[in-house]
């Protein structure tokens, strides 16, 4: 794939992969991607999954024909985009490797070397000249590691967004991009937004027609609608206006009253969106209580505690910084309920939280005291 007439697309689809990181469910695979810069001299930007080494070799050896890379520009060192560096470097004896200074010690702590005699260490505005174009690094600490950098090519306008405007899903799959991309940042992002607001403003002061990250498809057109999602997302702003009811139930009776409350916001014209937490993917639900303006969490009471897979879910929303949303409590329990007061309790950490008025408390099933207090917290939402 042509991205201009000077730089190549030469990364790898990966269908073998179930779980992203261990944990992000992944049906469609996932791309991992590479790019080559044809000047007078090459440069090769990041490589791939060790599982791929050799198809990218593959895909270097094709694109360059009689000639050899100059350079590798490493701008990132998770090992899905790094683990084929030492291959790289084995196989181009003479070229160069380009990173920051955390980098190369984190390529120490992977491979046992930094390359001593053959690193070039880069920071904020250093250049790369290639030849009829010069390559401009910009830092990107804890986007979302902290030796992470941006490199920007005036010549073609590109920004190479290392991570950054990723998603989930090969590019041999059409699927929607805001979907994978706002699961995959929220996921894997979320937590650092405010790094992610800041290299925004560096990038609005570039020329920018085309990025290239390192998942999912290379940008072009309408980059305004993606760098807007971005700013969105990193600013923990309200993406789109509705109700998220989250839940757990043990014997279907919490799952009545959100069924009921989700009826009744319907009935007045409001999104709603409900998750079965104990059923539904996990990543997909924080992604929903992120996009969302308002949130319920209803749970029973457990152990003294609440329902394993909330707690696991307020754990998620606490460690992304979850902020600026309503949240809504219903509770059950049979005896002694305490859930409302323990989800509430866990959410402490998380800044600009507006509580509904109305907390629901279930005594085991509905009736019509619960039932009257998710009529008035439906009539708040």
């Amino acid at each position: 794939m042509k991205i201009s007439n000077t730089i190549q697309y030469i990364g790898v689809n990966d269908h073998e992969i179930d779980l992203f990181e261990g944990q992000y469910v992944v049906p469609n695979g996932m791309a991992y991607n590479s790019y080559a810069i044809l000047d007078e001299q090459v440069a090769i930007m990041d490589s791939v999954d060790v599982h791929f080494t050799q198809v990218w070799l593959d895909n270097i050896k094709a694109v360059l024909g009689e000639r050899e890379p100059d350079y590798l520009i490493v701008q990132h060192m998770e090992p899905d985009h790094s683990g084929s560096i030492h291959a790289f470097m084995e196989a181009y004896p003479t070229a160069k490797i380009v990173a920051s200074a955390r980098a190369f010690v984190m390529m120490k702590n992977f491979f046992g070397t930094d390359f001593a005699d053959r690193k070039i260490v880069v920071g904020e505005n250093d250049t790369l000249s290639l030849g009829s174009r010069t390559l401009t690094f910009i830092t990107a600490t804890m986007v979302h590691w902290p030796e992470v950098i941006m490199t920007y090519d005036s010549c073609d306008k590109v920004l190479f967004s290392a991570d950054g405007f990723g998603k989930f899903g090969a590019l041999d799959v059409e699927e929607d991009w805001a979907d994978e991309a706002r699961r995959y940042y929220i996921g894997i992002v979320g937590k650092y937004g405010a790094p992610v607001q800041a290299v925004l403003k560096k990038a609005a002061a570039l020329d920018i027609q085309t990025i290239c990250p390192l998942h999912g498809p290379v940008l072009t057109e309408n980059l305004g609608y993606y760098l807007n999602l971005y700013n969105i997302w990193s600013s923990y702003a309200v993406e789109t206006e509705g109700v998220v009811i989250a839940y757990t139930s043990v014997y279907g009776n919490t799952k009545k009253a959100v069924e009921l409350l989700a009826e009744k916001l319907q009935a007045k014209g409001i999104k709603v969106v409900v998750n079965d937490l104990a059923r539904c993917d996990m990543a997909q639900a924080v992604e929903d209580a992120f996009r969302y303006g308002k949130l319920v969490l209803a749970t029973t009471t457990y152990n003294g505690d609440i329902f394993p897979f909330m707690r696991t879910f307020i754990d998620h929303l606490t460690e992304r910084g979850f902020t600026n949303r309503t949240v809504a409590f219903i509770e059950n329990g049979s005896w002694a309920p305490v859930a409302a007061r323990v989800m509430k309790g866990m959410l402490e950490k998380s800044k600009n939280l507006t509580y509904a008025e109305n907390t629901v408390k279930i005594v085991s099933s509905l009736n019509d005291e619960s039932r009257a207090q998710i009529e008035a917290l439906a009539a708040e939402l």
